[in-house]
């Protein structure tokens, strides 16, 4: 990728990315608070302001890196803080805690695919194209965290969302693996090993999108 195309493209795509990973965070800081934890609240992770949330590499370094390699565009942010022993009701409250931050980015996902609509309405007026890019990537990032996260992977939300729906010695197996998720997930990036689990994911999250909406 060319250096000019290169700035346009992190241009369009600083928005698209930093709602996508502060809205997620803060959505599980919120739910958290919900139900019973003040822990995010107190260390004032439940805000809005991206620089709260953002991690140096995850949210800026590897998102450069994959818009510059053209690969699948993911980040991460700052995680948030939940004890989730001050949860009323742990193990069934960290379902809803891990699932706020996914829905989270279904629920923006769907936003830029109406407004990718709305760019294909306006097609040739002057900010059709920039907003059809900027939406077509805040699609892509949402899709892909969303997917990423609900991987069965401790620390990951699905790993979480895992330990809570399974018995509690099946449960307390996958808790053990947390300290080492963050290794594997990057030793899978690393291998292409997660290319090959999100695209085809990826696929069918596109072809239902394109069902629905027609895109």
């Amino acid at each position: 990728m060319q250096i000019e195309q290169l700035i346009q493209t992190i241009a369009l795509a600083a928005i698209p990315i930093l709602f996508a990973i502060t809205l997620h965070e803060a959505a599980h800081g919120y739910v958290a608070r919900y139900f019973g934890d003040m822990t995010a609240y107190q260390q004032g992770r439940i805000s809005l302001n991206p620089l709260r949330h953002i991690d140096p590499v995850g949210t800026i370094l590897l998102p450069l890196m994959t818009l510059w390699l053209g690969g699948i565009l993911f980040g991460w942010a700052k995680p948030v803080p939940v004890n989730f022993a001050a949860l009323r009701r742990p193990k069934q409250d960290m379902l809803w805690v891990a699932l706020a931050g996914p829905a989270s980015n279904l629920f923006m996902a769907l936003g830029w695919v109406l407004l990718a609509k709305l760019a294909l309405m306006l097609q040739g007026g002057y900010f059709a194209e920039p907003l059809l890019k900027m939406a077509q990537i805040g699609i892509n990032i949402n899709l892909v965290l969303m997917l990423l996260n609900l991987l069965p992977l401790p620390p990951l939300d699905g790993g979480r969302i895992a330990v809570s729906m399974l018995p509690h010695r099946q449960a307390s197996l996958l808790a053990r693996i947390e300290p080492y998720g963050m290794f594997i997930l990057i030793f899978l990036a690393v291998t292409s090993v997660l290319g090959w689990i999100l695209r085809p994911l990826m696929n069918i999250a596109y072809d239902v999108i394109q069902l629905i909406f027609g895109l």
